[in-house]
């Protein structure tokens, strides 16, 4: 197993709220994480259907059983079961007590949010990050590699090509899970939303436009976009609400939470096709993005990455806050610095004035260093970045 860098972060909730909530896409490791790190807690999965039918009949009995706490799988299978939970973890006030696990935030949050509010701390786990690659001595050896096979952990620890595993993915779980929650009827139709999707990944976001693609109104595309979101397959990413003076674009961007996923849905079958791809600056940006996000999930931080662009065209790709002040990210897919790189950074960076700190560009080579403009960061090197 790849040591995960949030199990520190479980161990740290486990002290102070009575459950900890463990969510994240289907297959990115929240089971075997679980499992490892509380290895002395029972553990029942509700995906199985003799022990969901027992937990919806009797509830009440189904957690007396575990004197010692327990690790429940895939618990909004049985959303009810959470106003039972309330009682007994207010009962016998013991920390860590239960572990949570689930892949869909709709369902579960929903169920947290109503019954469990204030007794639960969470963590978001997404496919492995970067520095666990590296730390695994597993992180592809190019970009183009990296970028084709994405980060589900199954793709490290078995023998098997991201086509193979990627598709079954899709057809599985996707498709199977998603299709439970919005019960579509015609799967060919939600099936090339998917993939308009995927092609639109780190584009501002039109859902009028997606839906005529797809032959479906705004109204079903917004639907339809909140569930890819609720099961941690895609997010959108915000725009920065300060202005400096200019008028905004308030409309957000958009970006998958895998940039493998991403790449098998938009047909690329292999590592090298990606060098040529008129895709290639999407799939990088992604990929970037996607890693940031991990970093704060990792340590139980909340998602603070937003974008900035005014009306005429300048734009940031990353904007966040930090207390030394606002740290602006380009992203570059190229291997060679090119000096104007920096110019949309450095361009807010003049209507920002003092709080803005030393623009970060992230591109596709190996070097990192600094600049008199920006600080050059290679992809191999995210974990650096403060």
């Amino acid at each position: 197993m790849i040591s995960r860098l949030s199990t520190q972060t479980l161990l740290r909730l486990a002290k102070g709220f009575p459950i900890v909530a463990l969510t994240g896409p289907r297959q990115s490791g929240k089971t075997t994480l679980a499992k490892t790190v509380f290895a002395d807690k029972t553990y029942v999965s509700l995906e199985n259907l003799d022990e969901r039918e027992f937990a919806e009949q009797d509830p009440k009995r189904f957690l007396q059983r575990f004197t010692n706490g327990a690790i429940l799988d895939e618990v909004q299978r049985c959303p009810k079961l959470l106003s039972y939970l309330q009682g007994v973890v207010d009962e016998r006030k013991v920390m860590g007590d239960f572990i949570l696990t689930g892949s869909s935030q709709l369902e579960l949050i929903s169920g947290i949010t109503q019954s469990l509010a204030g007794r639960v701390g969470r963590v978001e786990l997404l496919p492995l990050s970067q520095s666990e690659l590296l730390q695994a001595n597993k992180l592809p050896a190019t970009l183009d590699e990296a970028l084709f096979k994405g980060s589900y952990p199954a793709l490290y620890d078995r023998d098997i090509s991201p086509n193979d595993w990627l598709g079954n993915y899709v057809a599985t779980y996707l498709e199977r899970d998603v299709r439970q929650l919005i019960a579509v009827r015609d799967l060919t139709q939600f099936q090339r939303f998917v993939k308009m999707c995927a092609a639109r990944s780190g584009q501002m976001l039109n859902l009028a436009a997606l839906g005529a693609d797809c032959g479906i109104s705004a109204v079903t595309a917004r639907e339809w976009l909140t569930v890819l979101e609720a099961s941690y397959l895609v997010m959108r990413l915000a725009p920065y609400h300060r202005n400096f003076g200019k008028r905004l674009v308030k409309t957000p961007k958009l970006y998958f939470l895998d940039v493998g996923l991403m790449a098998w849905l938009l047909g690329i079958h292999e590592a090298k096709s990606i060098e040529t791809h008129a895709m290639r600056g999407a799939l990088f940006e992604t990929y970037i993005v996607s890693e940031l996000i991990k970093q704060r999930y990792n340590a139980g931080q909340v998602n603070n990455l937003y974008f900035w662009r005014d009306n005429v065209g300048h734009e940031v790709d990353v904007l966040y806050e930090t207390p030394q002040g606002l740290q602006a990210i380009e992203v570059k897919s190229g291997s060679t610095f090119a000096s104007d790189w920096s110019n949309a950074a450095n361009k807010w960076r003049s209507f920002a004035g003092e709080q803005a700190l030393t623009p970060i560009v992230v591109y596709g080579g190996n070097d990192f260093y600094a600049r008199d403009s920006c600080r050059l960061v290679s992809w191999q090197n995210l974990y650096k970045i403060d």
